[in-house]
């Protein structure tokens, strides 16, 4: 391996970056990603719009109003008006949820008693939120109101304060270094194909590892800087706590950004123009990070399958060390971690072999 073929070839790919402004994309787009769907993507509900229509007018009745009323949680109208036209504020998307007291409910309060409770499904993720509030404000009102000799504790590890960010911003980290990555490696190498360029390396002495280390590195340093800026964005901006080791987050980023470069030599070696290279890398590294990465639904919510297509995808392993270094403070005791570092180490090794190995160094 020569290393001033390598050094004349970066020096090349750094100064096509510079004059292309493409070194700017490099760090504006994974910021612009992190900001918009970190301060976008909302887990918790608030402002709920609720109508309670009260047919019982009692002492009990009202205290169940208040409870909706003094809370964040409920923007509250009380109305006179039938469950029919009540129900029709929903289908109008006018209201979220309509309550529904019925009359002589305060006297059969410890009989059989019911309380209808009618909520807008057309977000399924949404609604499971609303009714889970409603079930916690009525059992608190109903608790205080019998005196039942029962206590719930609630405490929540790792993310005490419920923060969105601190669920969001994390897993976002994977998202954001599986996609960046893959669409630079991938324009570096079939920009030459698109330019005719390619014919330089196919007729020139040098060696394919030469030609790759040359196209490669240049992305693998750039996004590591990345690592640091967004690190200083999540915590910093976001205010995410950092719990774990800083090194082992750090170079764990490290073989995860081998890995998506590695997705993007795969995508340049089947495409021939840069914008099938930008839309297939897209395709393979957006899709599986949205669905995959923990973000927008649990891994072990998933079943059949979803879990297995999880479990083929670095991201699911990636965010979880992720999630383990901001919130939980595991590190390498936890052998699971070691499991999965293990297996993002295969991966990033594998996929460079094979994509090195598909790289002919001549014309198909």
């Amino acid at each position: 391996m020569r290393i001033n073929i390598i050094k004349a070839y970066l020096k090349k790919e750094f100064i096509d970056l510079i004059r292309s402004k493409m070194i700017i994309l490099v760090y504006l787009v994974p910021t612009m990603i992190l900001l918009l769907f970190g301060y976008g993507i909302k887990m918790n509900v608030s402002h709920i719009r609720t109508v309670i229509v009260d047919q019982d007018k009692s002492e009990i009745s009202l205290e169940i109003i208040n409870a909706f009323s003094h809370t964040k949680y409920f923007d509250t109208r009380i109305l006179d008006i039938s469950q029919k036209e009540a129900l029709r504020l929903i289908r109008q998307n006018r209201e979220d949820m309509v309550i529904f007291i019925p009359a002589g409910f305060s006297k059969d309060l410890f009989k059989k008693t019911e309380i209808a409770v009618f909520i807008d499904g057309s977000f399924p993720l949404m609604a499971t939120t609303m009714e889970g509030y409603v079930q916690n404000v009525l059992l608190n009102k109903f608790q205080n109101r019998i005196k039942l000799n029962i206590k719930i504790e609630n405490r929540n590890f790792f993310n005490e304060s419920m923060r969105d960010a601190n669920a969001i911003v994390p897993g976002l980290l994977g998202l954001i270094l599986l996609v960046a990555p893959a669409i630079l490696a991938a324009l570096m190498i079939v920009k030459e194909k698109e330019k005719g360029t390619i014919f330089n390396f196919y007729s020139a002495p040098v060696k394919k590892s030469e030609f790759l280390i040359a196209k490669l590195t240049p992305v693998f340093l750039l996004h590591s800087l990345n690592i640091f800026i967004l690190f200083l964005w999540a915590t910093y901006l976001f205010k995410v706590p950092f719990r774990g080791n800083f090194f082992l987050f750090w170079g764990v980023s490290e073989i995860y950004i081998l890995i998506s470069i590695s997705f993007g030599l795969l995508v340049s070696i089947i495409t021939s123009t840069q914008i099938a290279a930008l839309v297939l890398s897209i395709i393979v590294t957006v899709i599986p990070g949205f669905l995959y990465s923990g973000i927008l639904m649990p891994i072990s919510s998933m079943k059949g399958e979803s879990v297995i297509e999880a479990h083929l995808f670095p991201v699911m392993y990636y965010n979880h060390l992720v999630y383990d270094s901001f919130l939980v403070n595991e590190g390498l005791n936890s052998p699971k971690n070691i499991l999965y570092i293990f297996i993002l180490l295969f991966y990033a090794v594998f996929l460079l072999i094979f994509g090195s190995l598909f790289l002919k160094k001549a014309l198909k």
